[in-house]
């Protein structure tokens, strides 16, 4: 399995299991089965409302805790400092656990502390109600504390990014963000890397099965491009393997999601494919700048949010 060594030097496991959208029911079973074949890294949330059901599957593995890299991360109503501690330790009660590997901030959007999903704008906080380095250095406690290993952030712009960096004691491990051939975010990944920051790509083969809510008109659909049907038939592969050998290959983490025993050894087998020059870059004259998960569900009237404000465009 290839590796990623973040600043910290700890290694993380550059495939992982995505659990966003996976049905109480279906998401323990799908942790056994990719751990068996496998899998050793596991990416959660608390807002995914599963984190007990995969607690209770971590719990029955016969693998090392020390073996297991496993990621949650602070919800949008938690990001008041005294709120974090609290939500990393309702976290590691639900997954059975004593410490994460790494913890993240979902989104660079405010709640309100007694609303889990807002049904109106006076329901959000703006961004600048909560400073960014007070979530941080709470963050930063709870490393101290032991409790987490790595801190991050997911879907941040640069612009976010760099304030952290300014003022952090603990520099940001990671920011996982939408990342595929429509979506390269190629300015993203040369300033991470020159910050030391590692890089998840989520949605990685075009998340087609998110809520219909979430969805755009006549989004297009990765899996069915010419480009990458003609990759995964020279190399004899599926379209999806050939996604995640394309995000490997970028030296980024990547985290497609399944609960269906075939295909979670589908994706896992990517690991051995390996895409040549060409392949390479037929696939990246891919990029569109197509972002399926645009956020666009933050910016409901009277909302603070907008498209521009939240990826600082």
């Amino acid at each position: 399995m290839k590796i990623i060594t973040l600043a910290s030097g700890d290694s993380i496991p550059a495939l992982g299991l995505g659990t966003w959208k996976s049905a109480p029911g279906e998401v323990s079973s799908a942790v056994r089965e990719a751990v068996t074949l496998g899998y050793r890294h596991i990416d959660c949330a608390h807002i995914y409302g599963n984190e007990a059901e995969i607690g209770t599957a971590l719990a029955e593995l016969d693998v090392p805790r020390k073996d297991l890299w496993v990621t949650s991360k602070l919800w949008n109503n938690a990001h008041a400092p005294e709120n974090v501690l609290p939500a990393l330790e309702k976290t590691l009660d639900d997954l059975q656990l004593a410490y994460l590997d790494l913890y993240l901030i979902h989104w660079p959007v405010h709640f309100r502390a007694d609303v889990v999903s807002p049904a109106n704008g006076s329901e959000f906080l703006p961004w600048d109600a909560i400073p960014v380095l007070e979530t941080w250095a709470a963050l930063e406690a709870c490393v101290r504390k032991g409790l987490v290993r790595n801190i991050g952030v997911s879907n941040f712009s640069t612009v976010k990014l760099q304030t952290i960096i300014d003022g952090a004691a603990i520099a940001p491990a990671m920011n996982q963000i939408e990342m595929h051939p429509y979506f390269q975010q190629r300015s993203m990944k040369t300033f991470c890397a020159q910050n030391k920051i590692a890089l998840t790509a989520y949605a990685p083969l075009g998340s087609g099965d998110r809520p219909a809510a979430l969805k755009n008109d006549n989004e297009p659909n990765l899996l069915q491009h010419p480009v990458i049907a003609s990759v995964a038939k020279k190399h004899n592969a599926g379209v999806g393997q050939v996604l995640i050998s394309w995000a490997l290959q970028r030296d980024t983490v990547v985290i497609p999601k399944s609960v269906n025993p075939g295909r979670l050894k589908q994706n896992f087998d990517a690991i051995n494919l390996v895409l040549d020059a060409e392949d390479l870059q037929a696939i990246n004259d891919l990029d569109a700048g197509y972002q399926y998960v645009d956020g666009k569900f933050w910016t409901v009237e009277g909302s603070p949010y907008t498209v521009e404000n939240l990826w600082d465009k």
